[in-house]
């Protein structure tokens, strides 16, 4: 028989700390994040390349439609149409290639038709990003094409950088 005052045995002590909960959560915490920031990081990798392809392909609409309005004249800076193109690229990745980007942007120009006034100019621009570098994600064209119609005849250099 016990009375009031007397220490509880250790044994009993030990057995309800056995029991308890107190560090559950814990445990399951650990077990969850390393899985959560993975998938944060993929949702992001991701993203970007979603916006090296809207880069890409805002670089074909700017592209098309400065070739079909310059006519007899030079691209600004000097240089040919697909240079300037790509050189307007958001980031040094995508002009360069680097990071993610495993190939620079390729600008390709192009006239399917001929180079009369009315008919269509083509401007394509590609790169390949390696998504998920680390655990073997795949390697995706990224890729952007614009037609229009020419506006002038167009007597600049449409050759690649």
């Amino acid at each position: 028989m016990r009375t009031t005052g007397s220490p509880v045995p250790s044994t009993c002590r030990r057995a309800r700390r056995a029991r308890g909960e107190s560090g559950q959560a814990a445990v399951e915490f650990a077990l969850v994040v390393p899985l959560l920031c993975g998938l944060i990081w993929a949702i992001v990798q991701f993203a970007i390349g979603v916006n090296y392809w809207l880069d890409a392909t805002h670089l074909a609409n700017e592209g098309a439609r400065l070739g079909a309005t310059l006519g007899n004249q030079t691209p600004p800076g000097g240089s040919t149409l697909a240079c300037y193109i790509k050189n307007g690229a958001e980031t040094s990745q995508l002009a360069n290639g680097g990071g993610n980007v495993t190939q620079a942007a390729q600008v390709s120009i192009a006239f399917p038709s001929g180079t009369q006034v009315g008919q269509p100019i083509q401007v394509t621009v590609t790169a390949k990003y390696h998504w998920i570098p680390f655990i073997g994600g795949g390697t995706f064209n990224i890729r952007g094409t614009s037609t229009m119609r020419l506006e002038q005849v167009p007597t600049y250099s449409a050759s690649s950088c």
